[in-house]
């Protein structure tokens, strides 16, 4: 939201490094709402510094402040110097440096938002060339090979376009991730029950599954409004994603219709499930107040950074695929720099934040869990699913709220720090933009792309209620 004018005259009032932590905290406006349209010396109240002059001090402090606080549009505002607006000044020269002061803060924000719209387009602007070569592939399989060879290229080719999406999302970022806990080297079929987030929740299975080379084999359970994404809706529900409704409308049939048939052609199977249902967001107090009230009604324990888990798509999943699974992931994510000045935990970074690398390190803590261990009776695999996330939630509580500064940032026990190579990666990155530049280079080529954009979207929408439902 653009600031006006009163707003900022009354957020500079406090002292100066005051006011530079307020400027710093309210979202990042628009470019061209930066400045205020006026200051000039006639519209200051008798005998206060002028709002120039609070800017330039203002901004000066914010480069004080610690490491990170300070953003891109106050950088801009120490850029300009201190400048005075007492009596004397030249209205001429005020509105200099207020037009300065625009084109560097447009400048600087512009910028700042190059580090996500460039990956973003390059990763949504390969879906076309990705469609079409898999499209190819699936016709040619439907017609002549059997259905085993067919996922069995799938997952290459799901491999392919998911190894460009780590290059961006960790070589390109260079987030680091700490492993703790017990993560074979090797593949396995599995279950991965994780807590929720943020979208980048989705990515963080992508970056273990890859480091036991079976991010091919990663499948998600997703909430049925997402089947409706322009040509990933429908591309995930084929490749063995399962979309669910939440609560009563859970049809528990389509679940177990889908995962009997990637179990009839022995498809590797790494199957993400979010229990909670939906993210858990501490600028959102009434979904977690509800979820502690269902908790609270049930006889369960109450949660505070995780939200009450949800049995039934975790009890159908490993009830019907108990033996065909080597174990069940119980996965903890944090992120750091998730908790505000005040020590209190904030929204976890969106898939933007992500990309503009204001995420430095995640940590994961994963637990083994044998199969054996897993009780089979819904009633009380939710119990169990409940002590599950009652563990997450000390994790999650050592993590954020230690009293022990020295033990804050990290799970406890051994973690291992893990770099992704650029060998996984970069092909990957380099085979695809060839491929999108090459289809874009001749008319018949960007004629196809458009079009696989547009009938793409229009055949998934058509065609999703049906591919659910298979």
């Amino acid at each position: 939201m653009p600031l006006g004018e009163a707003a900022v005259l009354g957020a500079f009032k406090a002292s100066k490094r005051e006011a530079a932590a307020h400027w710093l905290e309210r979202p990042l406006p628009g470019p061209g709402s930066l400045i205020p349209g006026r200051c000039r010396e006639e519209e200051e109240p008798a005998g206060e510094p002028s709002l120039c002059e609070d800017f330039g001090e203002a901004a000066a402090a914010a480069l004080a402040l610690p490491a990170g606080r300070a953003g891109p549009h106050a950088v801009a505002w120490a850029a300009l110097g201190p400048r005075g607006g007492r009596a004397g000044h030249e209205p001429r020269r005020l509105r200099e440096r207020e037009r300065e002061g625009r084109m560097l803060l447009s400048l600087v924000l512009h910028t700042y938002s190059m580090r996500y719209v460039l990956p973003a387009a390059l990763m949504l602007g390969a879906a076309p060339t990705y469609v079409v070569a898999w499209g190819a592939w699936r016709l040619l399989a439907a017609l002549l090979l059997p259905a085993r060879l067919y996922h069995r290229v799938d997952d290459r080719f799901y491999t392919l376009y998911q190894s460009m999406v780590l290059f961006f999302f960790e070589n390109y970022t260079g987030v680091q991730i700490f492993i703790y806990g017990d993560l074979p080297k090797t593949k396995e079929n599995v279950i991965y029950i994780s807590n929720h987030q943020c979208t980048v929740d989705w990515i963080v299975a992508d970056m273990l599954a890859i480091r036991q080379n079976a991010l091919g084999h990663v499948r998600y359970v997703l909430k049925d409004g997402l089947k409706w994404l322009p040509l990933y809706g429908w591309y995930f529900s084929q490749h063995g994603g399962v979309y669910v409704k939440r609560s009563a409308r859970f049809n528990e049939k389509t679940m177990r219709n889908k995962l009997e048939a990637q179990m009839k052609v022995n498809t590797p199977m790494y199957l993400v499930i979010f229990p909670e249902g939906t993210r858990y967001n501490p600028e959102l107090p009434k979904v977690i107040a509800d979820s502690q009230a269902y908790a609270d009604k049930e006889g369960l324990a109450i949660l505070q950074h995780v939200l009450t888990p949800r049995v039934k798509a975790t009890h159908v999943a490993v009830n019907l695929m108990k033996t065909y699974l080597d174990a069940v992931y119980d996965v903890t994510v944090a992120y750091e720099g998730t908790v505000d000045q005040n020590g209190k935990r904030k929204e976890a970074p969106s898939m933007t934040d992500f990309l503009c690398k204001e995420c430095p390190r995640i940590h994961i803590y994963v637990d083994r869990i044998e199969l054996k261990d897993i009780p089979e009776e819904q009633m009380y695999m939710r119990r169990w699913l409940h002590e599950r996330f009652e563990i997450k939630d000390k994790l999650l509580i050592e993590f954020y709220d230690s009293k022990d500064p020295k033990r804050r940032n990290k799970f406890p026990g051994k973690c291992v720090y893990s770099k992704l190579s650029l060998k996984k990666t970069l092909p990957s990155f380099l085979f695809l933009s060839g491929l999108t530049v090459s289809m874009l280079l001749t008319e018949s080529g960007r004629k196809l792309y458009v079009k696989t954009w547009i009938y793409g979207t229009l055949l998934g929408c058509l065609w999703c209620p049906v591919l659910v439902q298979m």
